[in-house]
């Protein structure tokens, strides 16, 4: 068992997913960065400077009027924590795109790597050499049928 395991993750699509895996972490924190720090704010200064990752219903529970969220849960009442939800979202859809965006160039690059760069453009198709020949050998002859 333990030759397999190693023979498992000897392989290079194992070694590729924990590399995707890694630098996928990495790029979570970046696009997380870019939500909270870039464009919560811009979100919040529409709404009259309300700090959107903060926004919350209390549903039950006593909540200090102006507290946070952090405060709020840390309260333990039961919050509504919509603005921390829609933060999620708009990470996802980043990382989603990105991802498309991603997936899209690595395929563009698959096919121009597949495509021969050699291709010559078929010729214009039409009666061939032969054919050619044996018209104008009836028309010498005088419209004789080809079948003699």
């Amino acid at each position: 068992m333990i030759k397999e395991f190693r023979d498992f993750i000897a392989k290079g699509n194992v070694m590729d997913l924990a590399v995707g895996i890694i630098i996928g972490a990495a790029f979570t924190a970046i696009v997380s960065s870019l939500v909270t720090d870039l464009i919560n704010p811009l979100i919040g200064l529409v709404l009259g400077g309300i700090d959107f990752t903060s926004m919350y219903i209390v549903l039950a529970g006593d909540v200090p009027a102006g507290a946070g969220l952090e405060a709020a849960r840390e309260s333990g009442a039961a919050v509504f924590a919509y603005g921390a939800f829609l933060t999620a979202c708009i990470n996802f859809l980043i990382i989603a795109y990105v991802v498309f965006m991603l997936v899209k160039a690595v395929n563009k690059i698959k096919a121009a790597a597949e495509k021969p760069d050699d291709v010559e453009p078929e010729a214009e198709s039409g009666p061939s050499e032969l054919d050619v020949l044996i018209d104008i050998r009836n028309q010498l002859r005088g419209g004789a049928d080809p079948a003699q």
